[in-house]
C-alpha cells in the first residue's frame, strides 16, 4: 500500500511543470522527494499512514497523517532512533517534534491519551505536527 502511495505522489510531482516555474518546481520536487523517503521508515517504527494528500498549486504541498501507539515512542526508543538516523534532516525533525511533544505534555500532568498522531506537511518549508490523543476540533 505504501508503495502505491509513494508511486502516485511521484507521478503527481512530475505534472507540476504546467503550474509552477522551473526553479520552484525543482526545489519543491527535491524537498518532497526527500520527505517521501521517511514514510517507510516511520511505518517500520509503528506509525501507520491514515491520510495522504497532495496539493498541486503554486506552492505544492504533501500532507500525510500517521497514527501509532505511545508504547512505540518511549524516550529511550526516540533517543535510539535519533542516534541511528543522525544526519537525516527529515527524520531528525520528526523525532525532535515527537520528543518535544511528549516532554511538554508531561509538564501538564494530564493523562496521556491514545493515539499518537503525527501530521507531516511538506511544502517549500516543511511543518511537522504531533498530536497526543484524539483532538476534538480539527484545524
Amino acid at each position: 500500500m505504501i508503495d502505491d502511495i509513494l508511486s502516485g505522489a511521484r507521478n503527481a510531482l512530475s505534472g507540476l511543470a504546467s503550474t509552477v516555474g522551473e526553479g520552484t518546481r525543482d526545489k519543491t520536487n527535491k524537498i518532497i522527494e526527500e520527505w517521501m523517503k521517511i514514510f517507510p521508515i516511520l511505518e517500520g517504527y509503528g506509525l501507520e499512514i491514515t491520510s495522504f494528500s497532495m496539493t498541486l498549486a503554486l506552492n505544492p504541498a504533501l500532507n500525510v497523517e500517521l497514527v501509532g501507539k505511545h508504547s512505540n515512542w518511549t524516550e529511550d526508543l526516540i533517543k535510539q532512533r535519533m542516534s541511528a538516523h543522525r544526519g537525516e534532516a527529515a527524520l531528525t525533525t520528526v523525532f525532535t517534534a515527537i520528543r518535544t511533544a511528549y516532554r511538554l505534555q508531561r509538564q501538564t500532568h494530564a493523562q496521556l491519551r491514545d493515539p499518537l498522531i503525527l501530521k507531516v506537511i511538506v511544502r517549500i518549508t516543511p511543518e511537522v505536527r504531533v498530536v497526543l490523543g484524539q483532538p476534538i476540533l480539527e484545524d
